[in-house]
């Protein structure tokens, strides 16, 4: 019975998570297509190493959506985290930071306490026009 509740609970988590996701892909794919429509210039976006100390530039071309020029949504709609491990190599060949999911609350658990809803950034991104945050 006990195995039982914990599968479901599992379950119940997984279908959430999945829900989430589905719900945060949404978001960025209408900020892509509201950015577009009203011709906000995308720009080069840029990795930073975990330490801050270097910028690594990388194929990617799409808007940043935070202050601090970590994260972002590429033309393509994919949400990129854009903070990479230090390497030399990356220094001369540039960064290839893969998307991930977006998440509905960005910054949620983080040790800092701050956390933004994924709505409420790309609506700021979208009213700041072509400034880059």
């Amino acid at each position: 019975m006990r195995r039982h509740a914990v599968l479901a609970h599992a379950a119940a988590e997984q279908r959430r998570r999945r829900d989430e996701q589905a719900e945060a892909a949404r978001l960025v794919s209408v900020f892509v297509a509201e950015a577009r429509r009203r011709g906000l210039a995308t720009t080069r976006l840029v990795a930073r190493s975990h330490d801050g100390r270097a910028r690594y530039r990388t194929g990617l071309h799409g808007w940043y959506i935070d202050r601090a020029l970590s994260r972002a949504v590429d033309v393509d709609g994919r949400f990129h985290l854009l903070i990479v491990p230090r390497a030399l190599r990356a220094r001369f060949l540039g960064a290839d930071p893969q998307p991930g999911p977006a998440p509905l609350i960005v910054g949620a658990g983080g040790r800092d306490g701050e956390s933004t809803p994924l709505r409420i950034m790309l609506q700021r991104r979208l009213d700041a026009g072509d400034s880059k945050s």
